[in-house]
């Protein structure tokens, strides 16, 4: 019998991301979609894309599912969570970053839910804290080498496509603006690294330094990120701390060649690169921002703490050609 499922803020980019897996998923019946602006409107007339996909109307009524989607701007989970008690059996996934540093809400304690180092725990959780995009991409490019107690000063750089941004308008998401610009932003400030240094410093077992200097990129989708670090092993060696570390994880690829967004874009998989040049090692990674990143990852999410095969609806096809 299938699963029912709700998702809460189904009009912005990653609930629609989400209407678009769930609606080809074998295990799970999409029962409502959730908009307090867009409520009475077809999903289908926001997102055309979504014709002959899914035609369900949006709603501002709640009804009961076995799974909830909190797809809302930050800050608004646990808002809406206090208006809207919902009931202890109901598996909760939260993509906003409520509850990525602060766990306990109420009777609910938010696992994070990175699958590639907290698959067990996931597992036996009602309540899941996605993780943020670009703390996904810097966060798997580091865990092996933090696992060997590796990681001192990072410095990593990462740029990002306009849905990164959200749905709401501002100057830097007008087409106008962004195309044929990039720009940094959030420069050593970004909300990601707390995220990211929660878990590194824990696994890595001493402090780490992470500087951060994000860009806005002049494309839809995609993250690519560049981690520099000091590191005396030979490339070899490095190769193997990461294909052992990621051997059991199915979206995660270590390639030996130069990687690119359009190998990731649509897809849930996360691919790496390792370069080494004397001392210095340089990680790339590159996902796709709203999958991965976000709505990809909930689902992969989803289907463990379900029991289900991880990548279940999750057999997406890249762009790459």
């Amino acid at each position: 019998m299938k699963k029912s499922v709700g998702i809460i803020g189904a009009n912005g980019y990653t609930g629609s991301e989400l209407v678009r897996i769930l609606a080809f998923h074998p295990n799970v019946e999409l029962k409502f979609l959730y908009s307090r602006s867009n409520a009475g409107t077809k999903i289908s007339e926001i997102y055309p894309d979504l014709i002959s996909v899914c035609d369900i109307v949006l709603t501002n009524e709640i009804e009961d599912v076995d799974i909830l989607f909190l797809c809302l701007p930050h800050q608004e989970s646990k808002n809406w969570l206090t208006e809207n008690p919902v009931g202890e059996n109901v598996l909760v996934i939260d993509l906003g970053n409520d509850f990525r540093l602060e766990s306990v809400f109420g009777q609910r304690n938010f696992v994070y839910g990175l699958p590639e180092i907290f698959k067990k725990e996931i597992k036996s959780g009602k309540s899941i804290a996605n993780p943020g995009c670009f703390a996904t991409a810097i966060q798997l490019a580091l865990l092996p080498l933090a696992k060997e107690n590796l990681l001192t000063d990072v410095y990593t750089t990462g740029i990002t496509g306009s849905t990164g941004a959200g749905q709401s308008l501002q100057q830097t998401t007008h087409f106008s603006w962004r195309n044929d610009n990039i720009s940094a932003y959030k420069t050593l400030t970004h909300q990601h690294v707390d995220e990211v240094l929660k878990n590194l410093d824990v696994i890595n077992g001493k402090k780490t330094e992470l500087h951060f200097v994000p860009w806005r990129g002049d494309f839809v989708r995609g993250i690519f990120t560049s981690s520099i670090l000091k590191c005396d092993l030979e490339l070899e060696k490095i190769h193997g701390i990461f294909k052992d570390f990621y051997k059991n994880a199915p979206f995660v690829t270590i390639s030996e060649n130069p990687i690119d967004l359009k190998q990731i874009i649509n897809t849930n998989r996360c691919v790496i690169h390792i370069e080494r040049n004397k001392k210095t090692i340089v990680v790339h990674s590159a996902l796709d921002n709203l999958l991965k990143g976000a709505s990809g990852q909930a689902v992969q999410n989803m289907n463990i703490a379900m029991n289900w095969t991880e990548n279940a609806g999750l057999n997406l096809k890249s762009i790459a050609f």
